[in-house]
């Protein structure tokens, strides 16, 4: 606790000239006095930021598959607030415009985030004082238990005047409360950031998904092309007696087991276009998404990859975590400053008259000047128990925060694994589509000398058709994870704000310390 030390001291020391009735005050300035000296004091842990995990990298092994794909980490580099243009698509770009105008939910967290700016700006009026005015009249009648026996006619009474109230923050209890209202508006704002990436996000996923259900219902409707056509070769060879009827049914089955591809495709579609409406505000029958292809969402072959130590001061969710705990360290300290006197200064002045015309005669002002000072004595242990909860409840709110950064790493390194293995299966799945065309054609070439039945012919078609699909899900997949992990480094960068943010007014931030890790349990001064 620092006290002032500016107070005259000593035989040589200035004195202050002597006020009337100060001799009668004397017994009020002492505990004044002394409570003035408590009011340097600011109760409960100081909070300094979390220091950031020590780790050069997400993985514990190389990446050699991905990076013999041809993309290329670009570490220190972080992802851009509008992320999704690096996949240079205009389409996306434009829905992405629209979302960002029209989400509900994204609405809904700029209004909370005003909510709780505004809450925190109302609670900064505890540091200062008080002033309200006041008017009033009546007629009263005093009786025997405020006059005894002496007779005194009813009158009537008029008054009005201000009156100023001041609780003095003698242990810190109103500066931590604001300094935890204000941490709330930081959880808003990053949970704001996160709403903002999780839209950004989702639009992605749906538009993608739009493409690749594309994808595969173009890729099944060449399948059940070719079942169409095989079943009419295999038809006339069985009119000309060169094949069975086995031939035929085995072809009939075929095509009307691949119609049955269709409909779930078609079904999915449907979805991800009703998802993308909704996220853009719109109701599905009033706006249709565009009909995004794979072709047109090319990923860049150099990703930007957030340092490890830089990842705490980006990812929303970790920086809400710490303003969480921030605010619980503060709710600690409000917890320890209401086991300390509570000292109020108020003061009124007012005109009173028995007659409206004698009211703002010199001789009708009156008057007061009061201090409360009060304290706890016995509450049963009330008042350490609380703060004994608001400890503990600090304390959760850090093991929380070091979960919270557990996981944001694990899912980083998620991503990085599961890229590195899309390309190991994009190699292979190309591969397996080159082998299935020249399987095709060697079967057919088989077929034509007579030295394999149509159900080869069938099969080796079935193969490519199924290689095919199987390209095109293993690409939208690495797309998928391309999108995932530049949402999993996102966010902004610290002191930047997002787009979405800039209006929003946030007065209630000024003027407190910056966010920062608790002190061990009990810790307070």
């Amino acid at each position: 606790m620092s006290r002032p030390n500016d107070f005259p001291r000593g035989p040589g020391a200035a004195r202050a000239p002597a006020l009337p009735g100060a001799g009668r005050a004397a017994p009020l300035a002492a505990p004044i006095a002394a409570a003035l000296l408590l009011a340097a004091c600011t109760a409960g842990p100081d909070f300094t930021p979390p220091a950031a995990p020590v780790a050069s990298t997400y993985t514990s092994t190389p990446l050699a598959d991905l990076a013999a794909s041809g993309t290329t980490l670009v570490p220190g580099q972080a992802p851009p607030v509008d992320w999704w243009t690096l996949f240079s698509a205009p389409r996306l770009d434009q829905t992405m415009q629209i979302a960002l105008r029209g989400n509900r939910s994204l609405a809904s967290a700029r209004h909370s985030l005003a909510q709780a700016a505004a809450i925190a700006h109302a609670s900064t009026a505890g540091l200062y004082p008080e002033v309200d005015v006041g008017a009033g009249l009546g007629r009263e009648k005093l009786g025997a238990a405020s006059l005894g026996d002496f007779p005194f006619p009813a009158f009537n009474y008029y008054s009005v005047g201000p009156s100023v109230s001041y609780a003095l923050d003698l242990a810190g209890g109103v500066h931590r409360a604001v300094e935890a209202q204000a941490a709330q508006v930081e959880v808003q704002r990053y949970q704001l950031e996160a709403a903002y990436l999780s839209l950004t996000g989702n639009v992605a996923m749906a538009a993608l998904r739009i493409a690749s259900t594309r994808a595969q219902i173009d890729s099944v409707r060449s399948l059940l092309a070719e079942d169409e056509k095989n079943l009419g070769f295999v038809q006339k060879a069985f009119d000309a007696g060169s094949v069975t009827r086995v031939d035929v049914l085995s072809a009939q089955s075929q095509l009307a087991s691949d119609q049955t591809l269709m409909p779930p495709l078609q079904q999915q579609l449907a979805l991800a276009r009703h998802q993308l409406s909704v996220l853009a505000g719109r109701l599905p029958a009033d706006w249709t998404p565009p009909d995004f292809d794979l072709a047109e969402l090319v990923a860049p072959p150099r990703f930007p990859l957030t340092l490890p130590s830089e990842l705490v001061h980006r990812r929303p969710d970790i920086r809400a975590a710490e303003a969480q705990l921030h605010a619980a360290a503060a709710e600690a300290g409000v917890a320890t400053a209401n086991l300390y006197p509570q000292l109020t200064l108020t003061a009124g002045l007012s005109l009173q008259a028995t007659h409206p015309d004698q009211l703002f005669e010199a001789s009708s002002i009156a008057g007061s000047l009061l201090a409360g000072l009060t304290g706890p004595v016995f509450d049963h242990g009330a008042r350490r128990d609380r703060q004994r909860a608001a400890q503990e409840a600090m304390q959760a709110a850090f093991e929380q925060y070091q979960q919270t950064v557990l996981l944001s790493f694990a899912q980083v390194a998620d991503v990085l694994e599961a890229l590195d293995h899309d390309a190991q299966l994009e190699r292979a799945q190309t591969l397996a589509v080159s082998t299935a065309l020249a399987n095709v054609a060697l079967t057919r070439q088989s077929y034509d000398a007579g030295n394999v039945g149509v159900l080869q012919v069938l099969d080796a078609q079935r193969s490519n058709e199924q290689a095919q699909l199987g390209l095109v899900r293993a690409r939208a997949q690495r797309l998928q994870d391309d999108m995932q992990l530049l949402l999993a480094l996102g966010g902004v960068d610290p002191g930047a704000a997002l787009p979405a943010v800039a209006s929003i007014d946030s007065r209630a931030g000024s003027g407190v310390g910056a966010p920062a890790a608790p002190v061990a349990a009990g810790a307070h001064r």
